[in-house]
């Protein structure tokens, strides 16, 4: 089959290729899939330079999060799933297999039935984004009626959070960067949206609400003192990534006072009953109309350097790759 790979970390450039690769063949509780899109996280892009640890037996195909149908089952399978269009999230964990390829396998749970009318440009970039989003969101309980602060709303997480707050009966509030990214977190539904950049940013939020209940957080050791700033009794911050890895200095007493809890979340390692529930709370939120696509720049397979470099660059929006 047609793949793209790499056999050691480091540049897009320098280590990725497409070329033949075995077509796997699932195993016992697994699912083969053909893969239409492929979906770039920045995930993908840490694992391939080696900036997120990973290690490759051979070579290894990237991607986590795609989208297509299953053309073949393992056993202990359901054989009625065989020509099911699915999306697919967390591929090429544990498995030389990623989503850069004309088929992939994975565990018959990692490979989500998608109902009518949504396109494989769309099932594809929902994967780790989304989950990781509804894991944010609802780890702590019920965010009804609840105001929930989500930094970055245009990016590929938070424009999930910002739409599944919505969904679940919450007041959004989200920071951004610019206009354009303004623009999308409020087509998202954001009730208010506001430019961190700016320096009335903080009296922009408390202006609009008395204070926030939940914060999904990008970037936690830049948006700290804002963070602080507006939040309210026993506030949850959770944070699912870093800018960098320099360390964070922490205001211990001004967290005390507010009760403040600090969660943070790594998916690879939340563990399975976990990812699940999340899962199932994106496929409900899918089927109930309330997601939406971000504005996608398409790739061919050969372009996949291209790929990893659009992402890296910090592209506006998500990146595919047609296979």
């Amino acid at each position: 089959m047609k793949a793209a790979y790499y056999e050691t970390h480091g540049t897009a450039r320098e280590v990725l290729r497409v070329g033949e690769r075995p077509r796997p063949e699932p195993g016992p509780g697994q699912v083969r899939v053909r893969i239409r899109r492929s979906a770039l996280n920045s995930l993908d892009v840490k694992l391939r330079s080696g900036y997120v640890p990973q290690s490759i037996d051979g070579y290894q195909i990237p991607h986590l999060d795609g989208s297509g149908e299953i053309d073949a089952v393992g056993y202990g399978v359901e054989p009625g799933r065989v020509g099911q269009q699915v999306w697919v999230w967390f591929g090429a964990v544990k498995l030389p297999w990623g989503t850069a390829a004309e088929w992939t396998v994975v565990d018959q749970r990692n490979a989500v039935p998608l109902p009518e009318g949504i396109s494989h440009d769309f099932a594809a970039c929902l994967g780790i984004p989304a989950i990781t989003a509804h894991h944010c969101l609802f780890k702590d309980g019920p965010i009804s009626g609840r105001t929930v602060l989500v930094a970055g709303g245009a990016g590929a997480v938070g424009h999930y959070a910002v739409e599944m707050a919505k969904w679940a009966g919450a007041t959004v509030v989200s920071t951004v960067s610019d206009s354009d990214k303004a623009e999308l977190a409020r087509k998202a539904g954001a009730d208010t949206v506001v430019n961190y950049r700016n320096s009335g940013a903080i009296q922009q939020i408390k202006a609009a609400v008395e204070h926030v209940d939940r914060i999904i957080e990008v970037d936690l050791a830049a948006n700290l003192d804002l963070d602080l700033a507006v939040v309210g009794p026993s506030t949850t911050v959770i944070t699912y990534a870093a800018a960098n890895t320099n360390p964070l200095e922490l205001h211990v007493r001004s967290c005390m006072t507010a009760n403040v809890t600090l969660s943070f979340v790594q998916l690879l390692t939340v563990g399975a009953p976990t990812l699940d529930v999340a899962a199932k709370g994106v496929s409900d939120a899918l089927c109930d109309g309330a997601l939406s696509p971000l504005p996608t720049t398409n790739f061919a397979l050969d372009e996949v350097v291209a790929a990893h470099e659009a992402v890296e660059s910090g592209l506006l929006g998500r990146v595919v790759i047609e296979v």
